[in-house]
């Protein structure tokens, strides 16, 4: 079908607002775990692990480590597996990792649990920028990529929030309000992981309908 078709045209924004709106809530959750350490120390997380402020800058930062050492091997599987199977297997395994936040108990846990989730993050940005790239023609890409850009500075408008939101409920299952936090945030990674796994119906049409 070609692009010169309205009825191609269409679809194309059809799929591009659908797309993109998607994969920017893929990357607000994606953005919203990597921080969420921020909103967790200074609401209870410091006091509650003893940590000093060396032993929490390094928790933040230990996270790059785990990222840059798994960067190109996820590319590399990103090709063999599929956009669509490799960033379900990201978000899914990312948001584990962050549950298991949750129940941390000491400064080594906190500094394992935020490797971890470099080497399960690593990855996606790449992998979500692949994802938009096989659904929208390459004119079309900009306005898609631009709303994929926007939830990044959205995750601290919205982000914080939320955050603050779900540390409301300090105490409602027996746990601080920051763990509470954790929770929340890794069962959501988790459940937009499903949502884009390829055993899941997308309601979208494959990609060579729009051609």
């Amino acid at each position: 079908m070609s692009l010169d078709n309205a009825a191609a045209r269409a679809t194309v924004r059809k799929i591009s607002a659908r797309l993109g709106a998607f994969v920017g809530v893929m990357f607000f959750v994606n953005f919203l775990d990597r921080v969420s350490i921020s909103f967790a120390g200074p609401s209870g997380m410091n006091h509650d692990l003893g940590l000093t402020a060396a032993q929490f800058g390094f928790a933040a930062g230990v996270f790059f480590i785990g990222y840059i050492l798994l960067e190109i091997p996820s590319n590399l599987a990103l090709h063999r597996f599929g956009a669509r199977l490799w960033l379900a297997r990201i978000m899914v395994t990312w948001g584990i990792v962050t549950i298991l936040f949750t129940w941390v108990q000491n400064v080594t846990q906190l500094y394992w649990l935020r490797f971890f989730l470099g080497v399960t993050e690593a990855g996606f940005f790449p992998g979500a920028i692949l994802f938009l790239s096989l659904w929208v023609p390459q004119r079309f890409r900009s306005g898609v990529l631009a709303s994929f850009y926007v939830a990044q500075p959205l995750t601290i408008v919205i982000g914080a929030p939320l955050a603050a939101l779900l540390m409301q409920f300090h105490g409602a299952i027996g746990l601080a309000g920051w763990r509470t936090m954790y929770l929340g945030v890794g069962l959501l990674a988790v459940i937009v992981g499903c949502r884009i796994s390829p055993r899941r119906r997308s309601g979208l049409p494959r990609p060579s309908a729009i051609g």
